[in-house]
C-alpha cells in the first residue's frame, strides 16, 4: 500500500499534467446549472426533454471498466422532500458522447476526492440507476491527499475530531445530526416568535458575568484598558434590563463560554437560549417549557419517546414535580436543611463522589448532581434552597425559591425561575456571593451593583428560563462533544 507521501507525489504529477495542458486545476467558478438535489427532484422531466445538464461536486467513488468510467459525484445539497443529500452517478463512455482525449485525461488525472464539473444528458441504466452521460468535464479542485477509506474511515477519535471536515464528509449520520441541530434552533426560534417574543442581542463581553455560577474566561479590552470576561449566560441580566425598559417578551440564542472541565454533558463553548417573560411566573414558565420540548421532539424526530443513558422517557407523559430537599433525603438520607458541611462531605465520600469547594452551596449542589442521575423524568425539580439560586424569587417566608429545572434521563436540560425583582433582597444575595468569591469559590456569581440599581428603578414580575445543546444531545442520544461541528482540540505538537 502506498504511503501518504507517495500518494501526494503521484497527485502532484497529475496536477502538473493538467497545468501543462492548459487546464486550471483550481478555477474560481463552476458553470453548473443545477444542484444535484434539484436534479433528482426533476429528473423525469429533464430526462424526457433530453436536456443537457451540468452538475458539480466531489468525486466520492470511481469505477473504471475498460471503456467505461462510473463516477459518484456529491455536492451536499438537500432535497426539499427528502432527508438525502445530493449524490449522483455520472458515466464516461469512450467513443460515445465524450471525446477520446477527454476520456483519457479524466482516467489519467482524476482521483477520489477531487472536485469536478460534468455536463451531459440524463438516462436510466439497466440497473435503474439515474445517471448523467458525460459529454464534457472540467476539474474544479485537484486534491493532493486521499479521503479516508469508506468502510474503515477515521477510527481514532482524536483524528476524527481534528479532521472533522473528513469525518463529516464520510459519515452521513453525523452530517445529518449537524443539520438536525440547526433545525433544533430553527424550531426554537419559530416557537418563540409565534408567541410574540422579540429576538434580541446582548453583550458577549462583560465586566461582571451574571446569570449563572461558573468560572469565566478572562480577557482584556485594550482600548478601555479594562479586564473583561466572556459571558457565561445568554444575557440574563441584560434581558432583565429589557423587561425594565418595557419589552415584555424577549429571547436570545447565542454562544456562551465557561472555563470548566469537559465531560459528556459539559463543554467550554456552546449555544444556549434564554427567554424572559414579563408578568409571568415560574408556573407559567413550566407550562411553556413542556410545550416547547414536546414541539421540538415532534418537529425534529417525529416522536416523543426516547432512550438515553439507560433511561426511557416520553415527553408526552405527565411531568412530575420533584422537591429538591426531599429527593436528596430520599436517595441519600441527608436532610440538607439541617445537615452540617462535615456531614455532607462524609456522605459524598461514602458515595465515592468527588467534590471541589467546601462551602455549603457547592456541597449541596454536588449531592444533588449525584441524585439527579437516578431520575428518568420527564420531571421538574422545584423548591431549590435559596443558597443555590441567587437570582430567583423566594417562596414567601420559606428558605427555598420559585425555581424549576427540567430533568430528563438523569440530566438537567434547562433552568428557570420567577426572577428576583426585590433590589434589597438581590443586594443581600450578591453580598453572599461576593463573600464566597473572596473565600476562593471560582464559580460564585459576580455581584453586579448596576443591575441592583436597575431593580431599584423597577422591573415587572418576570419568568426567565434557559436551555442549551444538552437537550439536543439527550434527544439525539449522543455525547455533547460529538455534536459540536468542530470540537476544541489541543494543537498538534
Amino acid at each position: 500500500m502506498a504511503s501518504l507521501e507517495e500518494i501526494r507525489e503521484a497527485r502532484l504529477k497529475k496536477l502538473e499534467t493538467l497545468k501543462k495542458l492548459g487546464k486550471d486545476p483550481y478555477p474560481a467558478k463552476s458553470e453548473r446549472n443545477i444542484e444535484i438535489a434539484k436534479l433528482i427532484e426533476n429528473f423525469a422531466g429533464l430526462e424526457k426533454g433530453k436536456n443537457s445538464v451540468t452538475i458539480a461536486g466531489r468525486v466520492m467513488a470511481l469505477r473504471a471498466q475498460g471503456a467505461l468510467i462510473f463516477v459518484d459525484i456529491f455536492d451536499g445539497t438537500r432535497s426539499t422532500d427528502s432527508e438525502q443529500t445530493g449524490k449522483f452517478q455520472a458515466l464516461l463512455k469512450k467513443g460515445e458522447a465524450i471525446a477520446d482525449e477527454d476520456f483519457d485525461l479524466f482516467a489519467e488525472t482524476v482521483d477520489i476526492g477531487d472536485f469536478v464539473e460534468v455536463s451531459g444528458t440524463l438516462f436510466v441504466t439497466k440497473r435503474e440507476e439515474k445517471t448523467i452521460q458525460v459529454a464534457n468535464w472540467k476539474i474544479l479542485t485537484k486534491s493532493l491527499l486521499p479521503l479516508p477509506e469508506k468502510w474503515h474511515g477515521l477510527q481514532d477519535i482524536e483524528e476524527r475530531y481534528r479532521l472533522r471536515y473528513l469525518d463529516l464528509l464520510m459519515n452521513p449520520e453525523l452530517r445529518e445530526l449537524i443539520v438536525k441541530k440547526s433545525k433544533f434552533w430553527d424550531v426554537t426560534r419559530s416557537f418563540f416568535k409565534e408567541r410574540g417574543f422579540l429576538e434580541v442581542e446582548t453583550p458577549t463581553l462583560e465586566v461582571t458575568t451574571g446569570g449563572a455560577e461558573a468560572r469565566p474566561f478572562k480577557t482584556h479590552h485594550n482600548d478601555f484598558d479594562l479586564d473583561m470576561c466572556l459571558r457565561i449566560s445568554v444575557g440574563e441580566l441584560w434581558q432583565k434590563r429589557l423587561m425594565a425598559a418595557g419589552f415584555p417578551k424577549t429571547f436570545e440564542i447565542g454562544r456562551v463560554y465557561r472555563n470548566e472541565g469537559t465531560s459528556p454533558e459539559h463543554l467550554q463553548e456552546f449555544t444556549n437560549m434564554e427567554f424572559y417573560w414579563g408578568y409571568a411566573d415560574f408556573k407559567d414558565g413550566m407550562n411553556l417549557v413542556k410545550e416547547l420540548y414536546k414541539n421540538i421532539a415532534i418537529e425534529l424526530f417525529g416522536k416523543t419517546k426516547f432512550e438515553y443513558n439507560g433511561h426511557a422517557f416520553d415527553l408526552a407523559d405527565d411531568w412530575k414535580e420533584i422537591d429538591y430537599a426531599n429527593e436528596i433525603k430520599k436517595q441519600t438520607k441527608i436532610d440538607i436543611n439541617i445537615a452540617t458541611e462535615e456531614e455532607i462531605k462524609t456522605k459524598l465520600q461514602e458515595l465515592k463522589v468527588t467534590y471541589k469547594g467546601d462551602n455549603k452551596e457547592r456541597l449541596i449542589d454536588t449531592l444533588w448532581k449525584y441524585c439527579r442521575k437516578n431520575i428518568t423524568g420527564p420531571a421538574f425539580l422545584i423548591n431549590h434552597p435559596v443558597i443555590v439560586a441567587p437570582l430567583a424569587k423566594k417562596v414567601s417566608d420559606k428558605e427555598y425559591v420559585q425555581m424549576f429545572q427540567p430533568i430528563i434521563a438523569g440530566s438537567e436540560v434547562g433552568r428557570g425561575y420567577s426572577e428576583l425583582n426585590d433590589p434589597v433582597d438581590q443586594k443581600e444575595r450578591f453580598d453572599v456571593q461576593g463573600k464566597l468569591m473572596e473565600a476562593g469559590d471560582e464559580e460564585a456569581m459576580m455581584p453586579d451593583l448596576e443591575f441592583v440599581e436597575m431593580l431599584e428603578h423597577g422591573m415587572p414580575p418576570t419568568c426567565g428560563f434557559g436551555f442549551g445543546e444538552r437537550l439536543f444531545a439527550v434527544l439525539a442520544g449522543k455525547p455533547l462533544r460529538e455534536l459540536q461541528t468542530f470540537p476544541l482540540m489541543r494543537p498538534r505538537g
